[in-house]
């Protein structure tokens, strides 16, 4: 601690202020010389702490016109290099280096960017320490230079990127992190050594203080689209705008008009018989930008008070999507307290109104936060509000510990319903390696979220403990440089006391030294009930089931690289005699550095599979699943992409009997009649994009797709139903969007 502090110190000590620095990728004689200069980079993957193997080096330097970056990455002839060519937001295992900035240096919020060593960019947010969404892109520079020895990046970060706190006394203190990936190995090495393999990330930066400046900034992106539907025959023209105003350091506000939010991004592919929904993330811009302030997690997976799919999603009549009309938010901060207004309203009768604020307030190693939804849906006669207090706290350098409060009431129909719940999540880094966690959660029947948040399900307690492990002193022999072992117990019940799951988990993510990865898990699940199969009418009683997982990827080796996943399940009321498997196998061929071709299969057998019917009314089927996913990427030049995606899927069950759930919540076998079925889902989207400049685009994109149910596919079987899915075509379009934006 008195090293960090003193550390701390010295940097807020070292001169970083200078005038503008040029971003070519080269580092010219003397633009640097004011810069602070860092060359302790450390090695956090695997995470030994050691000094890099390959010299790193890296300047920071506070400019009028942004945050200035630059490294020096040693990397001789005998190191391979990646010369593979990436698109925005890649995540191919390629040699990259990585700045990830906290504006306020609180640890709530960082900006994540990355530019290859061929000049491919990708951009995150950072939320809750780890949490990486990399939906948001932001308005940066940078540049890429190679020679014999190594390579070289300077990047340049506006301080428009994000709202920020005021300073004190003309300075700003922002916490920092950099890194560098070696490809040929998965070497990761960083300054400070802060690793996202730790309960804390964000909060583990080294604190600078830099001059503060301000850029003011307007910038209004218009467009314009068009899209041909073929199999209605139809045309259709839309128009509107973004708009981007940031005053100041303390105050952002972002709007849209009549926003088009055309697929010129493709959802995966997914069948859901079951009785939670699928969960998409957003990549339209308005949602992405400045949307950390609104992460407002409930622990269980992908929760948030704040999902905004549901804005623009299907409308209340059944009648498909909703337009929006116009969207605002508002970002800005008051002394040490930061803030969120987010207000949105689909026009047509059947809208919604959508409103959220968030209010978070900093006391240095606790934060302290306040979030208020609410949606106004008319043609359901219902109002829906939510509040949230969620607390961060951080007592010592080892242990953190999260937790919250949260409550709806429903008001419909004249009756209002009121419901609530809590987490925590305690988080205890021990040294040398070991880590423990203990989580709770409780949510009663009565809580409601879903009208603009996301929760799988509610009426639970849920409580675990986990304990982690990490090795590093591996042989040199050894084909892995580290294994990350995990053992966790847990416990998950209604809140009438019924067991819903009694789960030993046990885990191990490793690290190859040709760069690649390896995880397995495995599950082991004791008898329990199924509460939500029947849509409420009896839970079911099955059997202890067991889970084994192994995936295993590798970047690229020559003209090669794959992914391998695989998988042994027992299910259904047969439990651990009935057990199936999955496979899957996704190998890419590069045709040169610029071009890559990648198509695999996937192939699923599940002997037990249960499917809801009606009432309490349960299939049994004997499901197989055949898909292929297969595409291709095309980098055209630095603002030119071409790409194409293919998903295509077919499925086959064949009833085993049909059984009801007795008043005792075993499955009883009935008479009633349950039929084989199929179902066909084709995904294909070829798209052309043009970056005119930054962030403004021309976009030319292909789509077609279908699905298809088939209640009477008696002696089709998987092959035939997968064969079918490529004559699908419920839609066929061609859209042609044109957005650019208008700095002011």
């Amino acid at each position: 601690m008195r090293l960090a502090g003193l550390l701390l110190v010295l940097l807020s000590a070292w001169p970083m202020v200078a005038g503008a620095v040029d971003i070519d990728g080269r580092l010219a004689p003397g633009e640097w010389k004011d810069a602070l200069h860092i060359t302790g980079f450390r090695q956090v993957q695997p995470l030994t702490g050691q000094p890099s193997t390959l010299p790193t080096e890296a300047w920071v330097l506070a400019t009028p016109q942004g945050l200035a970056v630059a490294f020096r990455c040693a990397q001789p002839p005998g190191v391979p290099r990646s010369s593979q060519r990436v698109q925005r937001d890649f995540e191919d295992q390629v040699d990259r280096v990585n700045l990830i900035v906290d504006f306020n240096g609180d640890g709530r919020t960082g900006y994540n960017f990355t530019v290859s060593s061929t000049g491919g960019v990708y951009d995150a947010v950072i939320t809750n320490e780890t949490n990486f969404n990399k939906d948001w892109d932001g308005n940066w520079k940078s540049a890429v230079s190679q020679d014999a020895q190594g390579w070289t990046v300077e990047m340049l970060i506006p301080w428009y990127t994000a709202p920020m706190q005021r300073g004190r006394d003309g300075k700003r203190s922002i916490g920092l992190y950099l890194d560098r990936v070696v490809a040929a190995t998965g070497e990761r090495v960083a300054w400070p050594a802060a690793s996202f393999q730790r309960a804390r990330f964000l909060s583990d930066f080294t604190r600078v203080e830099v001059p503060q400046y301000s850029q003011a900034l307007l910038a209004i992106t218009p467009y314009v689209s068009a899209v041909h539907d073929d199999v209605r025959g139809s045309n259709h023209f839309e128009r509107g705008a973004d708009l981007f105003w940031k005053p100041n350091g303390q105050f952002q506000l972002t709007a849209t008009v009549n926003p088009d939010f055309g697929q010129v991004e493709s959802d995966d592919l997914v069948v859901n018989f079951g009785a939670t929904e699928t969960y998409f993330s957003d990549k339209r811009p308005f949602f992405t930008e400045n949307q950390g302030i609104f992460d407002f997690s409930l622990l269980d997976d992908n929760s948030q008070l704040v999902y905004t799919r549901r804005v623009g999603g299907p409308a209340d009549d059944g009648r498909g999507a909703s337009p929006i009309d116009a969207a605002v938010k508002l970002n800005g901060s008051v002394g040490g307290t930061s803030y969120g207004l987010l207000a949105a309203d689909e026009g047509d009768e059947a809208g919604r109104r959508f409103a959220a604020a968030r209010v978070v307030h900093d006391f240095g190693t606790q934060s302290l936060g306040l979030m208020l939804t609410r949606v106004d849906r008319p043609w359901l006669g219902r109002d829906a509000n939510v509040v949230g207090i969620d607390d961060h706290w951080r007592p010592t350098a080892g242990l953190t510990v999260a937790a919250n409060v949260v409550g709806s009431d429903i008001a419909q129909d004249g009756r209002h319903t009121r419901g609530s719940g809590a987490t925590l999540l305690v988080d205890a880094d021990h040294g040398d390696g070991w880590r423990e966690q203990w989580a709770a959660m409780h949510f009663n029947d009565r809580l409601q979220v879903n009208d603009f948040g996301y929760l799988e399900r509610n009426d639970l307690n849920y409580a675990h403990w986990e304990v982690r492990k990490r090795y590093t002193d591996l042989p040199a022999g050894s084909a892995y440089s580290s294994h990350d072992w995990r053992v966790r117990v847990d416990a998950l019940d209604d809140t009438a006391g019924l067991r819903l799951r009694r789960q030993l988990r046990v885990e191990r993510s490793s690290g190859l030294r040709n760069g690649g990865t390896e995880d397995i898990e495995l599950n082991i699940n004791s008898a329990a009930w199924d509460d939500l199969l029947t849509r409420g009418h009896g839970a079911l009683h099955l059997p202890p089931t067991f889970d084994l997982t192994i995936e295993r990827s590798s970047p690229r080796h020559g003209d090669w690289s794959w992914k391998l996943q695989a998988e042994a399940a027992s299910a259904g009321l047969g439990g651990n005699h009935s057990v199936g498997y999955t496979l899957e196998f996704i190998p890419t061929y590069f045709v040169n550095d610029a071009f890559s071709v990648y198509a695999g299969p996937y192939y699923q057998h599940v002997p037990d599979w249960l499917v809801w019917q009606h009432d309490n009314l349960v299939g049994r089927y004997d499901q197989r699943t055949l898909e292929l996913e297969a595409g291709f990427d095309w980098s055209i030049g630095n603002r030119q992409e071409l790409r194409m995606k293919l998903q295509a899927l077919g499925l086959d069950a064949r009833s085993r009997g049909a059984y009801r759930v007795g008043a005792d919540g075993r499955a009883v076998a009935s008479d009633d009649a349950v039929d084989d079925f199929g179902v066909r889902n084709l995904g294909l989207q070829i798209r052309y994009r043009y970056e005119l400049a930054p962030l403004s685009y021309l976009y030319v994109v292909y789509g077609r797709g279908g699905y298809l149910l088939d209640d009477d596919s008696r002696g089709l079987g998987v092959r035939r139903q997968f064969g079918n899915s490529f004559a699908l075509r419920d839609d066929d379009q061609v859209l042609v969007k044109l957005s650019y934006r208008f700095d002011i």
